[in-house]
Order: structure tokens, then sequence, then C-alpha cells
């Protein structure tokens, strides 16, 4: 059972890590769209795209593999942007779009990163598991069994040996006594004395 729980885990560790790489590519692609114009875009009086773009929230919903529970990106709330459309540039939309796709991935990566952290411990307890049953706990109770057989086979041997000496005993006793009972097909018993 501890096996099939370490296979399932590193099987789920290996998918967890390529979308973790996938969301770090993504957000990677997200971050170089912004980089292209943010450079050159000023800071606007009374707008904080900065403010507006950080996510208020991070939705997460639980899953549970192979026993453990480990959260699932679900998304992200944001602010409510406050400006006023015909006040500002055209562009600060947009902008405002990719900081927050920026910060979206961010987050996802965040939440594989702990999904990864999560398994990567569980992984590390079932391997010791497994490795003290499989070194320790499976060698010693096979010892344990092997002494337990030499002794039943002693006491089996020795049985066998008080069994024989008690029918010898018997044997010897009931023929050498000259008063002992003799079964009779009458089903009565005589005496041999008689």
């Amino acid at each position: 059972m501890l096996k099939l729980k370490q296979q399932q885990l590193q099987v789920t560790i290996r998918d967890v890590n390529k979308q973790r790489q996938e969301a770090r590519d993504a957000m990677e692609t997200a971050r170089e769209k912004f980089d292209a114009y943010g450079e050159i875009l000023v800071d606007i009086a009374g707008v904080d795209l900065q403010g507006l773009a950080t996510p208020l929230d991070i939705d997460t919903t639980w899953a549970n593999v192979a026993g453990v529970r480990i959260p699932v990106f679900a998304g992200a709330e944001f602010p409510k942007p406050s400006y006023s459309l015909f006040a500002t540039p055209a562009w600060v939309d947009r902008t405002l779009e990719d900081l927050r796709e920026i910060n979206r991935r961010q987050a996802e990566v965040d939440v594989f990163d702990e999904q990864y952290r999560i398994l990567q411990k569980e992984l590390t307890k079932i391997v010791q598991r497994v490795n003290l049953f499989e070194k320790v706990m499976i060698p010693n109770s096979r010892e344990a069994i092997r002494i337990i057989r030499i002794a039943l086979g002693d006491e089996m041997t020795a049985a066998v040996g008080r069994a024989k000496i008690a029918k010898s005993k018997l044997s010897a006793e009931g023929n050498s006594e000259d008063g002992g009972c003799v079964y009779n097909s009458s089903e009565t018993f005589e005496s041999n004395t008689e």
C-alpha cells in the first residue's frame, strides 16, 4: 500500500512540476509582453495601476491526491477600477489588464509551488516509511518468524518424543500388571484374576 502511494505521489509530482513550468512560462510571456512597453509608461495622476493590479484574494479549492490535500488554483480577485474612463488615456485599460495577467500568473505559480512543496514533503515521509519496512521491519520480522519456526519445530519434536515415551510406559505397565481389566464382547468388564 505504501509502495502504491509512493508511486502515485511520484507521478503527481511529475505532473505538478510540468504544470508549474508551463505556468512559469506563461507568466514570463505575459511579463515580456508588458516589458515591451512598460518602461515608457509614466505615472498617471490619481491612478494606482500597481494597486489595481494586485489581487485582493487568491481563490483556491482543495484536491485529494493519494490521501494528501493540496490547493488548486481557481482564480484571482482584483479590485474594481475606480478611475474615470474619459479622463485617462486609452492605454491605461490595456496596461491594467496586462499587469493583472502577470499577477494572476504569479499567483498560479505560487499555488503550484505550494502543491509541489506539500507533495514533496509527503513523498519524503512515504519513502522513509517504505525504507523502514523494507530495510528494518520486514527483515526483523522474517528473523523472528524463523526463530519461532525453529522453536515450534523443537517443541513438536519434543512433544512427539514425550508421546512415544508415554505410550511405551503405558504399554509396559499394561503388559506387566496381573490385575488389569480386559474388555469382553458382552460389554462387561471381567477381572483377569477370576
